[in-house]
């Protein structure tokens, strides 16, 4: 009976213990499983948070140029301040194959370049070609890619409005333009200045010579100088430097600047300037590569989309000159008036577009002539 009770009570035992490991094994095996399960959700959280873009930009010249590269450079430190992230600059390079080298160094670090020179086309192009992945703007050029975009303003609308108040201005009608390279965006900006400036004074003239620079202060004031000595009582520039306008106010000339409000240079003797506003599209392109929107374009901004304006007009420019261009400008935002609408004729007195004819945005931008009243040559 003993011998009964024991092996009850040991088979008791046996069972107890198997129910007792059976349990303990069940706990063992479950909290591996809730770890794996919170490590996944983890990683799956991370993977789905949006990774800052590694964004670099190249500059023909340096911020301190006062103009071009200045106005970029604003427009760096805005898309930084509103995306939250650190870009990469590199200043003063040269159009050619430095640009190249310069381009395929970033490319293998960045995920997206802007290059904001029009000499920096080729190498881009050719850059972007081999890092299909990395997404490349580029300022004024015309060739596109799958990774490659373009980026421009209307700054014809400026400058026309700089040349109405430069038009009322003048006093003999003779007027001077240092052109920087003889390409489509520099003619039809002289184009349109011309134009603007003829609309309220027919009989006015504008002699224009070539810098061949971007920022070079000193070829560009000896420039300056050639057209003072002819007499022109108003000179315009289209360069990065404020050289031009210095050489006028040096000559108590009226003087017109370029891509970023100069009137500090010469602040007596200031009309005013087409002037940029890059940070909006750089904020916008950004953004779109981050969510995943961004597509190849040729952008192509009006003043109504504020990429460029005019600097405030000088303080000793009268107030009805002032009244006139603020007059033109809300016609041009709200699209009541085109620039390069006929009739257009050009310097030899060929009808190149007929009344209430306007141009397209290609023919502007394959823009080889100029038009009539302007003195000077453009090289082939």
């Amino acid at each position: 009976m003993r011998k009964t009770i024991l092996s009850l009570t040991a088979i008791m035992l046996v069972i107890l213990s198997a129910c007792s490991a059976k349990s303990s094994t069940t706990e063992s095996s479950t909290a591996p499983a809730s770890s794996a399960a919170i490590s996944t959700a983890a990683s799956t959280t991370a993977t789905t948070e949006k990774k800052l873009p590694r964004v670099a930009f190249v500059y023909i010249g340096v911020p301190g140029d006062g103009g071009w590269t200045f106005e970029h450079d604003q427009g760096r430190l805005m898309m930084e301040k509103e995306l939250g992230i650190k870009a990469t600059t590199v200043e003063n390079i040269p159009e050619g194959p430095d640009a190249e080298r310069v381009f395929e160094e970033l490319a293998q670090k960045n995920d997206i370049i802007f290059g904001t020179s029009f000499g920096y086309m080729d190498p881009m192009v050719a850059v972007a070609a081999k890092h299909p992945n990395v997404k490349f703007l580029h300022a004024t050029g015309y060739k596109t890619a799958p990774n490659l975009g373009t980026y421009m303003g209307r700054e014809y609308q400026s400058a026309y409005l700089v040349g109405m108040a430069a038009g009322k201005m003048t006093k003999n009608n003779h007027m001077g333009y240092v052109g920087a390279f003889p390409i489509p965006e520099v003619i039809y900006t002289i184009n349109a200045f011309t134009l603007g400036a003829q609309s309220v004074n027919p009989n006015i003239d504008v002699s224009v010579v070539w810098s061949n620079t971007w920022f070079d202060p000193a070829t560009e004031k000896q420039a300056a100088i050639s057209l003072l000595d002819k007499g022109v009582d108003v000179l315009a520039a289209y360069q990065d430097s404020p050289a031009s306008i210095q050489a006028a106010a040096e000559r108590k000339v009226w003087g017109i600047g370029n891509d970023s409000d100069m009137g500090r240079f010469a602040p007596d003797t200031y009309i005013s300037n087409p002037k940029w506003n890059w940070g909006p599209y750089y904020v916008k392109t950004v953004k779109s590569v981050m969510d995943g929107t961004w597509k190849s374009e040729a952008y192509f901004g009006s003043m109504k989309e504020g990429i460029t304006d005019i600097a405030p007009l000088g303080k000793n420019v009268p107030a009805d000159v002032k009244d006139l261009v603020e007059k033109k400008k809300a016609e041009i935002l709200n699209g009541t008036f085109e620039v390069f609408q006929g009739p257009i004729v050009d310097q030899d007195g060929k009808t190149r577009f007929e009344s209430g004819k306007k141009m397209t945005d290609e023919e502007i931008l394959g823009t080889t002539w100029f038009v009539k009243g302007i003195k000077g040559v453009i090289p082939k």
